[in-house]
Formats: C-alpha cells, sequence, structure tokens
C-alpha cells in the first residue's frame, strides 16, 4: 500500500501483523530483535524458518493488521455509524475518554454549587 504526497515523493506504509495465537505484532520497522532480524524486513520477507518470537507459532498463523494508525475493523464497515468506524484507535480512545471525563466533570459541578 502506497500513497503519493504533494512533492511526488513516494510513502511507503507498512503493514504489520499479528499473531492469532498470542497477539503478538509484528512491526517491520522494528524488525525481531530476539531474531536477529534487522529493521525494516518486511513480514514477506522473513525467513522460511522464523516463528511466533513468543508462542513460536508458524508465519501462517499472522493476520495483516495494516498500517500503524489504520482505522481499526474490516474494510467495508468503515462507512458506517456516525463515523467513528473511520476513525483510528488513538481517535477513539480521545473520544471515549474525553466523554467520560465530560461526564465526570458536569456530574462533579452538582457539589460545586451549594
Amino acid at each position: 500500500m502506497s500513497t503519493e504526497t504533494d512533492s511526488n515523493e513516494e510513502v511507503v506504509s507498512v503493514d504489520r501483523f499479528e499473531c492469532r495465537s498470542c497477539g503478538y505484532i509484528y512491526e517491520p520497522d522494528e524488525g525481531d530483535k530476539k531474531r536477529k532480524i534487522p529493521s525494516g524486513t518486511l513480514f514477506t520477507q522473513l525467513p522460511e524458518a522464523w516463528n511466533c518470537p513468543v508462542c513460536r507459532s508458524l508465519p501462517e498463523q499472522f493476520v495483516n493488521i495494516g498500517p500503524v494508525g489504520a482505522p481499526s475493523g474490516f474494510e467495508e464497515n468503515l462507512g458506517y455509524g456516525f463515523g467513528v468506524n473511520a476513525m483510528t484507535p488513538g481517535k477513539k480512545n480521545l473520544l471515549i475518554f474525553g466523554s467520560l471525563l465530560l461526564i465526570f466533570m458536569f456530574l462533579l459541578s452538582f457539589y460545586s454549587s451549594g
């Protein structure tokens, strides 16, 4: 997956892969220090003998979860709802916890008027 910027430079977004057995996420930007895989090694470029460093699962047990900051969920569901489905996980956390903080502050204001 790649996109182009205004200056016609190619920006490549690197997909991450998550182990379905244990939840380990292979980050190509970090590599695998335990197995001496250098940073920048794509998941498809890993050696055939590579296994999950946590649970030793085969690479077939990994699922593509997209680049960092990509909206979570299935691609076909991103257009539904009030626009929340297309938000990144960080933005969703900010919306949820920000709303909870506002509600808490509103309820706390009842104790100050008195």
